[in-house]
């Protein structure tokens, strides 16, 4: 394996890693404090998150993890059979369809309808209670897929060496 393709595929199992982490942090403790607050501090503290992650080190984590789950999983699909492609194909497939697919299709939605939300207003309760159920759902997705993910492209690490 060339030192080019060994260190993309150890770079991205971390970012998989940190990934994870940080999805496990919102689905194991994050959510359920924000749900101890009265709907309008809920509402509020998602909203601020939402804006504040957007311009933090968490966007290029997000998707240059996401760019090179891609380009590893092509790669491994092109050299289908050489040790380690299966599991490359795999993280990237699980990683890509998994984390980025479901940020972009249920996530982020979900975040512009809660934006749309005035905290106080009596509308905020009901939103606030079918945006935790739902947005915690998919967040799990994200969790198990950015876990399993990171399993694959180490698994492919090793077996490419």
């Amino acid at each position: 394996m060339s030192a080019a393709l060994s260190a993309t595929v150890w770079l991205t199992a971390i970012g998989c890693a940190l990934m994870a982490g940080v999805y496990l942090t919102f689905s194991s403790f994050v959510m359920r404090s924000l749900d101890a607050l009265p709907e309008p501090g809920a509402v509020a503290a998602m909203q601020s998150i939402n804006r504040e992650i957007l311009s933090s080190g968490f966007m290029p984590l997000f998707f240059g993890t996401s760019l090179a789950s891609l380009a590893l999983g092509a790669w491994g699909v092109a050299h289908w059979g050489d040790a380690g492609t299966r599991a490359l194909a795999a993280g990237g497939l699980v990683y890509v369809l998994g984390m980025f697919v479901c940020t972009a299709a249920f996530n982020v939605p979900l975040n512009e309808a809660l934006d749309a939300v005035e905290p106080g207003a009596p509308e905020a309760t009901h939103a606030w209670a079918d945006y935790l159920r739902r947005w915690t759902r998919y967040n799990h997705l994200r969790t198990l897929a950015s876990t399993v993910a990171t399993g694959l492209f180490l698994a492919a690490a090793v077996s490419l060496t």
